[in-house]
């Protein structure tokens, strides 16, 4: 049986051990990643993402092979991120992104985008990434993020899609007009939180109804065919496999369009999901 992941899914989910709720210790999650990157399916995953403040506090040193690719968290404020930065270096470890909040819910993200776009530009070529709030000025944010791309620099947008209270959770609408806004002005994006498994589910712990990561590169591949906000959000909210996966299965020998990925505490969860809908050969014995 080939083991191939195909090309819609290559890249799809960045390591992100360390975030919770995995929250593994960091020489755990560099030997985890580094097994991920020998393995047969090795091409579904990203790099792995790390905090800003564990890479500035030197917490890679000794633990990193040379030619190691993360992406850098910024969770010590933007100012901070070229610091972090530079202590990469002595291990020779390489930033392939930097992921960093804009502002807070209910802020003005402007004033953060200003800022992200102008660090993107003394970063050679880093893909940078705006975690913008799904509340006020996301629209004005996404316009200012698209210009700086049209522009010539690297940024893009990134969006959380679930955590530890209801209202991070947006509802299918919500997240289908970020989508078609994305889409609407050529701008690529991520997604962090909540896409644990491929299909839209009820968590019975919780009782908060996550995205399904399937559900969401379905909806992605019909906003980018010109399906509009409504038939996007049908896609989100499909708790039936069959429409989604068919819709994921016709298109994966394609690069995916404008979803760059998400980050997972978690690669054997989407992997096994993958599996069982018949998206991806293979095993983890193979």
């Amino acid at each position: 049986m080939s083991t191939q992941v195909p090309r819609l899914f290559a890249g799809l989910v960045d390591d992100a051990a360390v975030f919770p709720p995995g929250n593994a210790a960091l020489p755990d999650a560099v030997t985890a990643h580094r097994g991920h990157r020998a393995a047969w399916y090795a091409a579904l995953v990203g790099p792995l993402l790390l905090p800003a403040s564990a890479v500035q506090a030197g917490a890679l040193h000794g633990l990193a092979d040379p030619g190691l690719v993360i992406g850098l968290i910024g969770d010590t404020g933007l100012d901070q991120l070229p610091a972090a930065l530079s202590a990469l270096t002595p291990d020779g470890v390489t930033a392939r992104q930097v992921e960093a909040p804009v502002a807070k819910r209910g802020e003005d993200p402007q004033p953060g985008v200003a800022e992200l776009v102008a660090l993107a530009g003394r970063l050679d070529g880093t893909a940078v990434y705006a975690e913008v709030p799904l509340t006020f000025g996301l629209m004005g944010a996404l316009d200012a993020l698209a210009g700086a791309r049209a522009g010539g620099l690297p940024v893009a947008a990134k969006f959380r899609t679930g955590g530890l209270a209801a209202e991070l959770f947006p509802t299918p609408v919500e997240l289908a007009a970020v989508i078609c806004g994305c889409r609407d002005r050529d701008l690529p994006f991520k997604l962090t939180a909540g896409l644990h498994h491929a299909i839209r589910h009820r968590d019975p712990e919780t009782g908060f109804t996550h995205h399904g990561f399937v559900n969401v590169l379905a909806a992605t591949l019909a906003a980018v065919d010109g399906v509009e906000v409504d038939g996007v959000a049908e896609l989100l909210a499909a708790t039936d496999p069959v429409r989604v996966v068919e819709s994921a299965r016709a298109g994966r020998e394609a690069e995916r369009p404008l979803w760059v990925g998400y980050g997972s505490c978690s690669i054997p969860e989407p992997l096994t999901d993958l599996i069982r809908l018949g998206l991806v050969n293979g095993g983890f014995n193979s």
